[in-house]
């Protein structure tokens, strides 16, 4: 008998390039990039996009997308990623931010960003610490989360509590978009896909800020193995950070992704 034809099943997106990975095993931001990835060569949008990465883990996002990218210092990449839009306003301009940068240095820029309505698309990864500096307490840690910072576990009378930067952003007037998403299981990672595609439909559109927050592993800094992060993301992280859509322009209505 002989054996069947090989089949592809699946083939790296055009807007990514052939770079070996150098995110730590089990870290999801891997595939958040290959979901922004999918999205901008199904738009056909790869030659006009123009991504900015502040520090952290997504500083070498540079090295992974195949379309321009520059980075921004700490926390500046939506103040850059405006400039950008501003002068360029046919590009589509895009932000690659973790909740260190994007929710602390970060804080204002983002906020400010919102409040403008800057046609610009932030793509948000909430892993709960500081990834690429040591694994610190971060302003998404979670209640009781045990960090290099914070060993006896986060204490809210003493920290405070953890930000939810999705409900934030979605008060603000400018914002057209803000939704969460996560990447702990298949489905999740299906549905994620679908919001980015609707945030770069935002901007497309002309309706202003979109943001989409992905609660992602970081299984280095957490101490656990890939599945137990998976599994911490589902029953730890969602109960605080709820899946939902916090604000969807009117006129997305309707709008197939």
């Amino acid at each position: 008998m002989m054996d069947a034809p090989a089949q592809v099943v699946y083939k790296r997106p055009e807007s990514l390039t052939a770079t070996p990975t150098t995110y730590c095993p089990g870290c999801t931001h891997g595939i958040a990039h290959r979901l922004i990835a999918e999205v901008l060569d199904e738009m056909g949008i790869q030659e006009i996009s123009i991504g900015v990465a502040p520090v952290g883990c997504s500083v070498f996002a540079y090295n992974f997308f195949d379309c321009d990218f520059v980075e921004a210092a700490h926390g500046r990449a939506p103040a850059m990623a405006t400039g950008i839009k501003r002068v360029l306003p046919e590009r589509i301009v895009f932000t690659y931010q973790g909740d260190g940068d994007l929710a602390s240095i970060g804080m204002a820029e983002i906020m400010h960003a919102a409040g403008r309505g800057e046609n610009i698309t932030v793509i948000f990864i909430n892993n709960a610490v500081y990834g690429m500096t040591g694994g610190q307490m971060a302003p998404t840690t979670l209640p009781g989360q045990k960090t290099t910072s914070s060993p006896y576990g986060r204490d809210v009378e003493q920290h405070g509590y953890p930000l939810r930067m999705a409900e934030a952003l979605a008060t603000m007037d400018g914002t057209g978009y803000s939704v969460r998403r996560s990447l702990h299981d298949p489905k999740h990672i299906r549905l994620a896909k679908k919001a980015i595609r609707m945030a770069f439909e935002v901007q497309k559109r002309g309706l202003g800020f979109s943001i989409v927050e992905l609660l992602s592993s970081c299984p280095t800094n957490w101490g656990l193995s890939v599945q137990e992060s998976l599994k911490y993301i589902e029953e730890r992280m969602v109960p605080v950070y709820p899946l939902e859509d916090f604000k969807v322009n009117p006129a997305l209505i309707g709008v197939k992704v």
